[in-house]
């Protein structure tokens, strides 16, 4: 979880030449480890004040509006609150980050549909989703470049994602239109309910389908990034015509 990251990392930067922490200094850490943020509000909880020198709060609580966490990627809402923090003293004096005790936090975060479509058109987002398509569709992937991407969202928590195929080798292009619905299974799972796939204006037949999406339950579970010290899980999940809203339980574990 980057932001979370970002929150904590960002405690190297808190102390004043009186040793005396403030929301606004916290706030100001903060905003220089992100690519652009358009409101933000910091809360740090710390009795007595002075423990944030040695890396401890009680509580941080951050809310956020037009958070870019990267160049092209905004998140319409973004709020955090953590339990006690404890980062290792040692290590901090020195300028590093490193957590002392597993630090816990609940994440709310509410992405709009016009802002994802916005990042899909920027070339650091372009390039990811090449990665993506190589895990969904192997070696085959490195023929065909991602172009023209974009999302809807539609009602009953369904989505509709629509992308083109350009051959790099010709001017073949496959045009390829996802729709489904979508669960979270066991907080940590993105499940697609129902989904139907057309390529080129015609339906795909249910045993290409099913081959192509077998690669989709690895790539789509939080569990992966369990191996990394992070453990996510999703408390709610709620998808309308407008935006994403998803709030989630968050632990990060001391490497």
């Amino acid at each position: 979880m980057d932001i979370l990251t970002i929150v904590l990392s960002s405690l190297l930067g808190l102390v004043s030449p009186v040793g005396v922490v403030t929301d606004k200094v916290a706030a100001a850490a903060i905003r220089e480890q992100l690519a652009a943020v358009e409101e933000l509000r910091v809360r740090i909880d710390s009795t007595p004040n002075y423990q944030i020198v040695q890396g401890k709060a009680d509580r941080i609580r951050v809310a956020g509006r037009g958070v870019f966490p990267i160049n092209d990627l905004r998140l319409a809402v973004v709020e955090l609150e953590t339990d006690p923090v404890n980062l290792n003293r040692r290590r901090l004096q020195r300028g590093k980050f490193r957590l002392q005790e597993p630090v816990r936090a609940g994440v709310r975060l509410v992405v709009t549909e016009a802002d994802i479509n916005r990042a899909l058109r920027s070339p650091s987002v372009l390039k990811r989703l090449q990665k993506l398509a190589g895990k969904i569709l192997g070696e085959q992937a490195g023929d065909y470049r991602v172009q023209n991407s974009q999302v809807a969202f539609l009602d009953h928590q369904r989505v509709r994602i629509q992308t083109e195929l350009q051959a790099e080798d010709s001017n073949e292009t496959l045009a390829i239109s996802l729709e489904s619905g979508l669960e979270i299974v066991s907080g940590r799972q993105l499940r697609l309910l129902q989904p139907t796939v057309q390529l080129n204006g015609e339906p795909v037949p249910e045993t290409i389908l099913a081959a192509v999406l077998k690669r989709l339950p690895e790539i789509l579970d939080l569990q992966q990034l369990e191996s990394s010290g992070i453990m996510v899980r999703v408390l709610q999940f709620k998808l309308d015509s407008n935006q994403v809203e998803v709030a989630a339980f968050v632990q990060v574990t001391p490497e």
